[in-house]
């Protein structure tokens, strides 16, 4: 994708942002977003700092949340041409994690709604962790994506299916 510096959210995802995410309340999901996407200049920041390679930029990303650590939520443009909700969804978590958690903004929202947040979608090594479905979430889903329904394994499942790489992509780019 030709990197643009539009940092507008898609109004599908401010409004699934808008949602209260409360680690400690029923829904469990760490997840704190942003009311905006981060700037170009803090995304190549934290990129930079990720990587530890001060060649890179953040433009193949629009970073609009994280989770209590500070593990960033981001959507990879990696899709030449297609728009931002048809990009994927991806975690770089602060202890190194990494995952597409989410083919597109679709199939996000039906992550959010099964009770998974980027993190939790991106390590699921935590055995006492239960996801819980969240009603609210569910119907911003079903208003914005239900030819996509599907559980957020499912989810999961197709988003490492179709990018297998993605860790090994972001680690040749560590220094």
């Amino acid at each position: 994708m030709t990197p643009t510096d539009n940092r507008q959210l898609p109004a599908t995802l401010a409004t699934a942002l808008a949602v209260r995410y409360d680690y400690a309340a029923e829904n469990g999901i760490d997840f704190e977003p942003f009311p905006t996407f981060l700037t170009a200049a803090d995304t190549t920041d934290w990129f930079q700092a990720w990587t530890g390679n001060s060649e890179l930029d953040g433009d193949d990303f629009r970073v609009f949340g994280q989770d209590g650590s500070g593990g960033y939520a981001a959507f990879w443009l990696i899709r030449p041409s297609r728009p931002l909700t048809e990009q994927p969804i991806v975690f770089l978590g602060s202890e190194g994690e990494t995952g597409v958690v989410a083919r597109d903004l679709g199939d996000f929202l039906w992550l959010l709604a099964g009770g998974f947040g980027p993190w939790e979608a991106a390590t699921p090594y935590e055995p006492d962790w239960t996801p819980r479905p969240h009603p609210e979430l569910t119907a911003i889903a079903e208003q914005f994506a239900p030819h996509q329904r599907r559980s957020a394994t499912a989810v999961i499942e197709l988003a490492a299916q179709e990018f297998p790489d993605f860790d090994d992509t972001i680690m040749e780019l560590c220094r």
